[in-house]
């Protein structure tokens, strides 16, 4: 049996997998990139992130048609092919291959195309399509394989009635009614996005508030969104069943005895680690109790030469975040220098209205500091939302309890995974709350909103103490907000 041998081989090519890969090559390293689809990207480019955001983007030209419903009366049509609002996502996703396709091609990175499992902790064993089966070696391994729904043995997840998330783009018309179990970012992004398409939606989740992870105030603000645009939201419930009538229905039974009632039903129950096929345990691997790859800081395995990096690995599970880990996962396996990988990355979570943050929430940083000084701009007082329409916005810094050093920052509304690098760059640099006044934004925009969110944190800091005995240059007017005493 001939062998073929490499330095690095990379299982996987999404964005972890994809910048591992190339990154090596780079670094003059023989590199192979498995991948079991024929194109490169993984699920993130051709089931998840990219058609996810193109339907969005669809979604929010329908919304926003409706809204304008004095100047057009606007109505999707009824049985509304799913393929018509995704028309544009065969074009991007071709563009995306291609460019990726050109880059591993041009630093001589080997496509391998076919189904890895591992053999040993350094010999896998590649089955391709109508080809004889490939062993090779490598002295280095990068585990990329992401991630997949997470369906409990209660669901009968069918993929035509009961859909996960890889399926629900796989609907041929946009159902009437859709029911979204689940509150956390896929729950969130799919519900929104479907009810801006006049489907109508009900999330239910046990817990009280969808976003769990973010404070409550820009969980508040999705959800209020989330209702004017007409669906609704069913916290603190337990569903005891979900079942296909046989007819048209899903029906999901709470414990309470409750039954919703849709055409088709979303199971959000979050991801794990995309291993079944490989058998790690062959090279020494097993998952945690979270189903997903432990590593260390270093992005290792319990295997020396073996690492991980993406959704693999878990959280934050993010595109950005992945690749970054990719980058230095290859890194630390061929002994690169790489400084330690920055706190500071922003989520940004693409429902309608979008979400994001970056650094320390209000919540985190009462639990680290115990006080803090909040400031919060809202997007119908800013003249680009009034302009835009996007009322439902919200931009809130979080800063020590003198109010003067910045310790995160949370938007909700349009454009806010955009207008959160302002906030990430600002805490890299370390700048202070007055950095957001003492600047000059474009008027108008909706960047204004740090200003006015740092004006209020200054009002309240200027409160707190004497102007004169602080030596502060602002000054409260008569409508309680702050003006320069230049």
């Amino acid at each position: 049996m001939s062998v073929e041998k490499y330095d690095v081989i990379v299982i996987g090519s999404g964005p972890s997998g994809q910048k591992a890969a190339v990154h090596a090559a780079k670094a003059g390293h023989r590199t192979a990139i498995i991948e079991r689809d024929p194109v490169i990207g993984g699920s993130c480019v051709h089931r998840g992130t990219i058609p996810s955001k193109t339907l969005r983007e669809n979604a929010l030209r329908v919304k926003e048609m409706r809204r304008n419903a004095t100047f057009a009366n606007f109505q999707l049509a009824e049985e509304t092919e799913l393929a018509v609002l995704l028309k544009r996502l065969k074009k991007v996703l071709m563009a995306h291959d291609e460019y990726m396709q050109r880059q591993i091609k041009r630093e001589n990175v080997e496509f391998i195309h076919g189904r890895a499992k591992f053999m040993d902790p350094h010999t896998l064993e590649v089955v391709r399509i109508r080809r004889e089966p490939l062993t090779i070696q490598a002295k280095k391994i990068v585990i990329a394989t992401g991630s997949f729904p997470r369906n409990p043995p209660s669901m009968p997840v069918d993929h035509e009635h009961v859909l996960d998330s890889d399926s629900i783009l796989s609907l041929l018309y946009l159902p009437q009614s859709l029911t979204v179990l689940g509150g956390g970012v896929i729950a969130s992004e799919y519900a929104s996005i479907f009810q801006a398409l006049g489907v109508k939606v009900t999330m239910i989740d046990k817990y009280p508030l969808p976003l769990g992870f973010l404070d409550d105030d820009l969980t508040k603000s999705f959800v209020d969104a989330f209702e004017n645009m007409g669906g609704t939201w069913i916290g603190n419930a337990s569903v005891e069943e979900v079942y296909w009538d046989g007819v048209d229905q899903v029906v999901s039974v709470l414990k309470s005895g409750e039954e919703f009632r849709s055409n088709k039903l979303l199971s959000a129950a979050g991801r794990v680690a995309n291993v079944d096929d490989l058998q790690i345990q062959n090279a020494g691997l097993s998952l945690n109790d979270q189903q997903l790859i432990s590593v260390n800081d270093r992005l290792q395995t319990d295997v020396e030469h073996i690492y991980a990096a993406g959704d693999v690995i878990g959280p934050p599970s993010l595109a950005s975040s992945s690749m970054e880990q990719g980058r230095r996962a290859i890194s630390n396996a061929i002994g690169s220098p790489v400084e330690d990988m920055s706190e500071l990355i922003p989520s940004g979570i693409y429902s309608i209205p979008e979400l994001s943050c970056v650094g320390l929430s209000e919540r985190d940083a009462k639990e680290k500091f115990g006080e803090v000084m909040i400031g919060r701009a809202s997007f119908d007082e800013i003249a680009r939302g009034q302009i835009s329409g996007a009322l439902d916005g919200m931009l809130k810094l979080v800063a020590d309890v003198d109010g003067k050093k910045l310790l995160g920052v949370m938007i909700v509304g349009e454009g806010a995974t955009e207008l959160v690098h302002i906030g990430q760059m600002a805490l890299i640099h370390g700048a202070e709350i007055d950095v957001f006044v003492e600047n000059v934004f474009n008027f108008p925009t909706f960047a204004e909103a740090f200003r006015e969110a740092a004006l209020d944190i200054i009002w309240q800091r200027s409160s707190k103490m004497d102007d004169q005995a602080s030596g502060s240059k602002y000054s409260s007017d008569c409508a309680g907000k702050l003006v320069t005493s230049e």
